[in-house]
């Protein structure tokens, strides 16, 4: 594919980038209808599989990267991925409306125990990275092993809290919506109503077989694409292909925010954040050694830039800014400056 010319290379990538949009809100709808029907997120395997359809293009482009040794590319779209899906955010605030912004009707402190869970689970993410790579289990790293025992320790607390809050809160005019999918919303039909079960599942197969091809393709043109334009594999992984793989998160928080469900569209960018690091396990099995002490400065700075923006959503909840500028809250505009000062900065760092 590396012989294509660079046009050739980008409708390929486009294609691939388009697959995922459609692939991803088919995989979204038949999710939640098969959550609603057997209960999966109340079981820990559930929740597990719940968080692995979506990511779905993420853990495409990691095991491919992972297979062809890009592991920089990879590390960059798993670390530079929470950065830009939590811009996503941006794009909800937006949709939300003029009047209010979106962290002032959320209403919920759901989303930011899930943005701690995200700070914490990075946070593992730069102590690994200053590992020696001899220090491993197997081909494994600690660090990879952690995370992933922190991520499901986690989702179990969420879960019980979402279940039976050990406290009260009260947010004068806001809109929370639904605390979960789960809950059938009282004007909209449950996804796939009246669909039986078998057909559910076979969109389901079908949305996660197309989801990962196209995560190939897209890692693959977006290698070569990188290399002929001279962009960094952790740069570009961490902007155009994680930009890319976030499709669906763009889709599913819109539909999210015009439902009325605020809280739901920002915990649903947290919980995917949170798991996406728990893929460097996978790269780490693939790639037969610990990914994470090659991730170098310029991931160790992304993963940073992730933990900033989450932060400052999180103190966007409980401070709750109402008035809009531009139809953003004052903390998505501070957001956009920071992203813009971090992806500045990242240019400026030795690779």
């Amino acid at each position: 594919m590396g012989s294509l010319a660079s046009p050739f290379l980008v409708l390929i990538f486009a294609a691939g980038a388009g697959a995922t949009w459609v692939a991803g809100m088919s995989l979204a709808k038949s999710t939640d209808a098969l959550d609603n029907r057997f209960n999966l997120g109340d079981a820990i395997g559930g929740m597990v599989l719940l968080s692995i359809a979506g990511t779905l293009p993420e853990i495409a482009i990691t095991v491919s990267a992972a297979m062809q040794g890009h592991l920089g590319l990879a590390a960059g779209n798993l670390i530079g991925g929470i950065a830009i899906q939590t811009m996503v955010l941006i794009i909800c605030d937006a949709t939300a409306g003029r009047k209010s912004a979106l962290t002032y009707l959320v209403g919920s402190l759901i989303p930011v125990l899930e943005a701690l869970l995200v700070i914490i689970v990075v946070s593992l993410v730069l102590m690994g990275a200053l590992l020696k790579s001899s220090v491993a289990i197997g081909p494994v790293s600690p660090a990879s092993i952690a995370i992933v025992i922190v991520w499901l320790c986690g989702i179990i607390v969420i879960n019980r809290f979402r279940k039976a809050p050990g406290w009260e809160t009260v947010a004068p005019g806001s809109q929370p919506g639904r605390p979960h999918r789960r809950v059938r919303h009282p004007k909209v039909a449950t996804a796939h109503t009246g669909t039986s079960t078998w057909r559910v599942a076979l969109y389901f197969f079908a949305a996660c077989i197309v989801t990962l091809v196209a995560g190939v393709f897209l890692q693959v043109t977006g290698d070569h694409l990188a290399s002929k334009a001279g962009i960094n594999g952790v740069i570009f992984g961490a902007t155009v292909l994680a930009l890319a793989s976030a499709l669906p998160e763009i889709s599913s928080g819109i539909g999210a925010i015009r439902l009325g469900d605020h809280g739901l569209a920002m915990g649903d960018i947290f919980g995917g954040n949170a798991f996406q690091v728990c893929l460097f396990l996978v790269a780490d099995l693939i790639a037969a050694k610990p990914v994470l002490p090659m991730a170098g400065n310029q991931n160790s700075w992304l993963a940073i830039l992730g933990i900033g923006l989450t932060s400052v959503y999180a103190i966007g909840i409980i401070y709750r800014p109402k008035r809009c500028y531009l139809r953003l809250g004052a903390d998505s505009l501070f957001v956009i400056v920071l992203f813009a000062l971090g992806i500045a900065g990242l240019i400026t760092i030795p690779h």
